[in-house]
């Protein structure tokens, strides 16, 4: 394509495409920083200089970034949506912003279009069949064609409609309407009237100025039983509107929804399905994703995990769909307008404290619309939102007795929580060793120049060294610790991780555990508060730390069962410096397991589940140790803040050699042996709608299928 250059370049360029897609302009190509100490910035401006509301994301592209000699994980791809119902030029600038210069190109946006139908109907062909074609491959096969793929079609729907449950609820939706334009309330109503699930009523409270609003529901929709609508006297805000809805309301389950967004068609059918198999739910929640203004292009999908209580702590990530049980309800109280910008987020903090079970229906039942008004197109149109949030979330330490501060974060809407350390309990940290004194020192070292909590042991677990140097070294440690807070414990057996810290851990004098390999080198000052503060929580058995690898890119920020063959680290090569899909490399959440690389656990807890698994002498007797916590009732966490550099496999080498690959494929079929039902579950911290083949959090395709059963 011609490129069109306006004041100093400043970045490399390559527009590969431009299409119409169900009322968006898709843009897809690539741009590379000639600065490499700026961050390239773009904006969509049209043809009258009005920047464009746009859905804007950027994708590590290997053929560019060889080509032009960036980091493996660079995201120099661009993928750009633009609505067309905010579109009225024939052409756009594309602005390319780095540092102080500047760069534009002009593009055509007059698209005859593609004939998507075809395509998508070759692609759910392939798709069945198993096949790899064009059509069907991943980075065709993007999310709007993917979510229509999923939708249940006239047979289904039909199905639906006919079901029978035993726990036949009502469910009453609740919307507040603030003089929403007709076409938003017609979609959104009418998405509700339409569910395949039958017992329903919608309840609407409308605190509109314009009195078009309520007429048009009353001619539309004045016939419709299970319609109420309710004129309110004033406006008293999203909090106050919604709870006069919710008076109104007579159903078993309250679900709240926007006034101008969309239910999927099948959403109170999978959340009466969920209550039929978990009777004891009180309160349900959805994945969800956003639809343009004019309705006709999905993306931005949020394909959530399950309850979190530590990930809720960080952000909303509940949001919609939302179904709270009447009886919670009447428990924790209705909405709170002291937090009316994050008021959902505070109710939904009380219901969780209170719950006996929260579900998660792992399907996109909720599209939430963007336009320039809405904090899902523009986050800044609700900066009080942000605050109050922050609010929400202390207020929910005080109720539960937490002894906490949160903050907000750079990423919007996201917040970091200080845990106070209770005490000074000692700290026993465990490494083991085999030679490598370079590698010992540098571990050492950052230990005692980044730890601000000074209660700690160090136990250095030597097995087998046979340098001369080695041993000098331990006595030279020994030398400078003549206090006792540095030993040095002699493992004779066999390397086995498993069996090491076995032997090791009744040694220990400290409360709580931090195992660290050899190979690791902290980053971060108040890493031993961090990994305490949240260890020191009720009911958690163990914490992770972010790892990196020596280039900045992320070695482990949490383990997912069944991901890349038995289980995998999440990110694996993703930029360090980046959020993470949802925003999950900057936020404590729940996992299955975490590495112990850099794990604490509490010494009684680690002798309450027996250790480790010494069969697993190699490899998953940390994933194992984990699952051993979640049977007996612990939470495994993992926290962003905890940092250090990883120089993985240094010490005990690559899995390289026949007999290490063999062992490593014995160690493997044990671990699926110990624990296949919950590999068959899928893992509960990890959507199964997300690939099981990369550790990117990209969509999974149909012809995805999981390796670890080849060991079952």
């Amino acid at each position: 394509m011609r490129k069109f250059w306006e004041g100093q370049p400043c970045v490399l360029y390559h527009i590969d495409r431009i299409e119409s897609r169900y009322g968006n302009i898709c843009i897809r190509g690539w741009v590379s920083d000639l600065d490499p100490e700026e961050k390239t910035e773009c904006s969509v401006v049209d043809a009258d200089g009005v920047t464009l509301p746009v859905y804007m994301e950027r994708l590590v592209r290997a053929d560019v970034n060889a080509a032009v000699h960036k980091p493996a994980g660079y995201e120099s791809g661009i993928h750009i949506l633009i609505d067309r119902a905010v579109l009225n030029t024939p052409y756009v600038w594309l602005t390319f912003t780095n540092g102080a210069k500047r760069q534009r190109v002009r593009l055509s946006v007059q698209t005859s279009g593609l004939k998507r139908a075809w395509k998508l109907r070759k692609a759910q062909r392939d798709a069945k069949k198993g096949m790899h074609g064009p059509s069907a491959h991943p980075e065709e096969l993007d999310y709007d064609l993917w979510i229509r793929m999923k939708m249940p079609d006239a047979r289904t729907k039909k199905a639906q409609s006919e079901a029978v449950f035993s726990h036949s609820v009502l469910f009453s939706v609740v919307i507040p309407l603030y003089n929403t334009p007709r076409r938003f309330l017609k979609e959104v109503i009418d998405s509700v009237l339409q569910q395949t699930y039958g017992r329903l009523e919608l309840v609407l409270a409308d605190g509109s100025t314009d009195p078009a609003v309520g007429a048009f529901i009353k001619k539309q929709y004045a016939k419709d039983r299970r319609v109420r609508y309710v004129k309110l006297v004033e406006n008293r805000g999203i909090s106050q509107n919604t709870n006069e809805a919710i008076r109104k309301t007579k159903g078993d389950f309250i679900v709240f929804a926007d006034h101008d967004d969309v239910l999927a068609v099948d959403a109170l059918y999978e959340m009466a399905k969920a209550i039929e198999a978990q009777p004891e739910l009180d309160a349900i929640y959805t994945d969800e994703d956003k639809i343009n203004r004019s309705g006709t292009a999905y993306f931005g999908p949020h394909f959530k995990p399950d309850f979190s209580m530590a990930l809720l702590r960080c952000n909303n990530y509940i949001c919609h769909l939302f179904a709270v049980r009447r009886d919670l309800l009447k428990k924790v109280g209705l909405l709170n307008p002291a937090y009316d910008g994050a008021q959902d987020y505070d109710f939904v903090l009380r219901c969780a404290e209170q719950a006996k079970a929260i579900g998660h229906i792992p399907k996109v039942l909720y599209h939430w619309r963007t336009h320039p008004a809405s904090t899902a197109g523009n986050p800044a149109s609700k900066e009080y939102a942000f605050e109050a949030g922050r609010r929400a979330v202390e207020a929910h330490y005080q109720r539960c007795g937490i002894a906490a501060q949160a903050e907000e974060t750079a990423m919007r809407g996201r917040y970091r929580s200080h845990f106070a350390v209770l005490g000074t309990p000692l700290v026993s940290i465990l490494i083991p060793n085999k030679d490598h004194v370079e590698d010992l020192q540098r571990c050492l070292t950052s230990i005692r120049e980044k730890s601000t909590y000074a209660n700690y042991e160090i136990l250095i677990i030597e097995n087998n060294s046979v340098e001369p140097e080695t041993e000098e070294y331990y006595q030279k440690l020994l030398q400078e610790h003549p206090d006792g807070r540095l030993r040095i414990l002699r493992y004779a057996g066999g390397f086995n991780y498993a069996a090491i810290h076995n032997f090791a851990v009744p040694q220990a004098k400290g409360e709580y555990l931090i195992l660290l390999n050899n190979d690791t080198e902290v980053r971060s000052c108040g890493w031993i508060e961090e990994l305490l503060g949240l260890c020191q929580q009720d009911g958690v058995g163990a914490v992770g730390a972010k790892l990196y690898y020596p280039d900045g890119t992320i070695q482990h920020a949490g383990v997912v069962l069944g991901l890349c063959g038995v289980a995998s680290h999440l990110f694996i090569g993703a930029d360090g410096e980046k959020d993470g899909y949802a925003g999950r490399l900057v936020s404590v959440q729940d996992y299955s397991a975490v590495t112990a690389a850099c794990m604490m656990t509490r010494k009684a807890v680690y002798e309450q589940v027996a250790g480790m698994e010494e069969t697993l002498a190699v490899a998953y007797n940390d994933i194992d140790y984990c699952m051993k916590l979640q049977a007996a009732g612990w939470h495994v966490l993992f926290t962003p803040y905890a940092e250090l550099t990883h120089y993985e496999s240094r010490s005990r080498g690559r899995e390289d050699t026949e007999e290490k690959q063999r062992r490593f494929r014995e160690e493997a079929r044990r671990f699926v042996q110990r624990h296949e039902a919950e590999l068959d579950a899928g893992d509960p911290y990890y959507n199964p709608n997300l690939s099981v083949t990369k550790t990117d959090c990209s969509l999974r395709m149909p012809w995805e299928r999981e390796a670890w059963r080849e060991f079952s």
